[in-house]
């Protein structure tokens, strides 16, 4: 996907905008569906799935072009490791995610008239569901670049439809961005998790994204 040129300025405030709708949607659709749900964590779990694969493709369709649709500290980490973005704007963009990803939550808590201010008590924590964190966001990695090198058009579908898809087939549920996992732990609603288990879903985040820096690398390059 290209991006048009843009000031800083705009690219910094679509990653904002991009990354708090993000949080809108994933917190939002979970407290929605665990009130419809009677109960069944199935169906909710089903519900806040579509719903964030559904706002992944919205969003990186309309602010792709203006900002490169990051939305997320490892996706920025790796463009800026392939040199696709400019290192200067690489904490920039981290700085905003974080932010739009709590006030994103805070946005989301006073829709729903909860209290602004909460901690999760979800804990989310083990060797599977760490490991589940490492796959999860190596699986995002390659389906952005993969789509990047072979159908740019064709990059919001397939995030919105991967990150739907690994709600299900991973244990974690497929968190696979920091700023999403600080943000969940300041929700004690279905989409939570502890803010003990933060650090190391940021860790193994890094790592898969890292792991998938060298291979997307390899197997996506243009040919000379």
């Amino acid at each position: 996907m290209s991006i048009a040129p843009q000031p800083t300025a705009n690219r910094l405030l679509a990653e904002f905008l991009g990354t708090a709708f993000l949080l809108i949607g994933v917190v939002g659709s979970g407290i929605m569906a665990q009130e419809l749900s009677g109960g069944n964590t199935g169906l909710a779990l089903l519900a806040n799935a579509i719903a964030t694969g559904c706002i992944l493709y919205v969003l990186i369709t309309i602010l792709g072009p203006v900002s490169g649709a990051h939305f997320n500290p490892v996706v920025t980490m790796v463009f800026t490791l392939r040199g696709e973005h400019a290192p200067g704007l690489a904490l920039p963009y981290v700085a905003v995610q974080l932010l739009g990803g709590v006030l994103g939550v805070w946005a989301t808590h006073a829709m729903f008239d909860l209290d602004i201010l909460q901690f999760s008590t979800t804990s989310r924590s083990g060797t599977g569901q760490w490991w589940s964190e490492v796959i999860a966001t190596f699986g995002l990695v390659l389906v952005i670049f993969g789509g990047l090198r072979h159908r740019p058009d064709a990059v919001p579908p397939l995030v919105g439809l991967y990150i739907t898809g690994a709600y299900w087939f991973t244990s974690s549920t497929s968190f696979a961005n920091p700023a999403v996992t600080v943000a969940r732990a300041l929700s004690d609603t279905f989409a939570g998790i502890h803010p003990s288990d933060v650090l190391m879903f940021i860790l193994m985040q890094i790592i898969g994204a890292l792991i998938a820096t060298v291979v997307t690398a390899r197997l996506f390059a243009r040919a000379p």
